[in-house]
């Protein structure tokens, strides 16, 4: 598995945002909207599909550029939000894996998809 290392991704990004002076426009509220956006505009891409249509979908490099777009907008805003709250993207998400962890454990869930409350 690829290690991934977003660091050079956010000096860019926040290069980017300072080059322009748009940190003015980025609050917490504007980030959050943007990640919901951005993260709409990636679903429409699977939008009616099915699981056949979405592979033939995403076999054309054109489509696919599309989607790798979309998730770069995504995840730019995410960055954004954490970098500018103070949040450490990686230990939140590690702590979100525990917590998932202990709502589900292996023995209850495997191969299941209930909900936590309903295993």
């Amino acid at each position: 598995m690829n290690k991934v290392d977003l660091t050079e991704s956010m000096e860019m990004l926040i290069k980017f945002r300072s080059e322009r002076e748009w940190s003015q426009f980025h609050t917490p509220k504007n980030l959050a909207m943007s990640v919901a956006i951005e993260s709409a505009e990636l679903m429409e891409h699977f939008q009616w599909k099915n699981e056949e249509e979405t592979k033939q979908y995403l076999s054309s490099q054109n489509n696919l550029e599309k989607v790798k777009e979309e998730i770069a907008d995504t995840i730019s805003y995410l960055l954004l939000l954490s970098t500018d709250l103070g949040i450490d993207l990686n230990q939140t998400v590690l702590d979100k894996i525990k917590k998932n962890e202990e709502k589900y454990p292996v023995a209850k869930c495997k191969g299941r998809n209930n909900k936590y409350n309903e295993l």
